[in-house]
């Protein structure tokens, strides 16, 4: 249909209805001119004759017959194609509420939110800061929320999730540590350090995944002492009772100034993930993905490599 202008055949077919092209005019509020030519340039692009004028008004040719039939169906199937596409946007108006735990997102939560507002009219999106993945979890489980940010792995939750961002791991060591002054370590490196472990994890996967356990020989990651929360985590680095391994943005939220963060050469990257379950409102979830990414970079990252 490309060689059809839509303007040019609401002409048509108000002339074909009419049988007067200013009749035509009159009910599409053009000039008779004006409809006069949109029929020629229709007929020059179909490369037939629609129409033949006489005395007693305007008759159809056989081709012309053929197109006011159709076309009258081609513009209801354009009319009901337009009010789909509006009332899907307009099902994104409403509230999408977003978990998550200032550690994992608060470096653009709020930058993302406010974009996704300013790109789907009426929709309001709403923060809910959580202390920890599982509190995050118990939202998406019972409702009270429609996404998450979240790192992966987080087990066998039956949830959904797209990466918008991948992170450089690093240990923290306390400045005394013997390892303190390199630039960088191997997992080999902290083969005899404990690591200490946040109680904050959502699964036994996510526990080995942030321990690199197994290590790379095989042998199994030295546990440390086992504590409430990520705070808790760099006091206990600080006061030398062990290591901790971290995505390397966590360094930014943090202030205690007795830890060095170093980066780990060989250690696989933390994937950060919007999370979400089959209820979640998937049109804005798909929005919320892309505008993440366009914070994050993580798009032109993945495509330049």
């Amino acid at each position: 249909m490309s060689d059809i202008d839509l303007r040019h055949l609401r002409s048509f077919l108000a002339v074909a209805k009419e049988r007067s092209m200013t009749r035509a005019g009159t009910a599409l509020h053009l000039t008779q001119q004006a409809v006069s030519t949109h029929v020629r340039q229709l007929e020059r692009s179909l490369g037939v004759v629609l129409l033949v004028r006489t005395s007693r008004g305007v008759l159809l040719t056989a081709a012309g017959e053929e197109l006011a039939t159709a076309g009258a169906t081609l513009l209801d199937d354009v009319a009901h194609l337009a009010e789909r596409v509006r009332a899907v946007a307009g099902a994104q108006a409403g509230t999408l509420r977003l978990a998550c735990c200032p550690t994992a997102a608060s470096m653009f939560a709020v930058e993302v939110a406010d974009a996704l507002e300013a790109a789907v009219p009426g929709l309001r999106v709403t923060l809910n800061g959580v202390p920890t993945p599982r509190h995050e979890l118990e939202l998406l489980g019972d409702g009270r929320a429609d996404v998450a940010f979240m790192w992966l792995p987080i087990g066998g939750t039956g949830l959904h999730h797209a990466v918008v961002r991948s992170d450089p791991r690093v240990v923290v060591v306390s400045t005394r540590h013997p390892l303190a002054d390199r630039p960088a370590v191997t997992l080999a490196d902290l083969a005899d350090d404990p690591v200490i472990r946040p109680d904050v994890l959502t699964s036994p996967e996510a526990e080995r995944f942030w321990l690199a356990d197994p290590r790379p020989g095989g042998g199994p990651a030295p546990r440390g002492p086992l504590v409430p929360s990520v705070e808790d985590c760099l006091l206990e680095v600080g006061r030398g009772r062990g290591v901790w391994l971290a995505p390397q943005p966590l360094h930014a939220l943090t202030s205690v100034g007795n830890l060095r963060w170093i980066p780990i050469s060989d250690a696989e990257h933390f994937d950060l993930a919007v999370v979400w379950p089959d209820r979640a409102p998937q049109p804005l979830v798909t929005r919320l993905i892309a505008e993440v990414r366009h914070v994050t970079g993580h798009d032109r990252r993945h495509h330049a490599a």
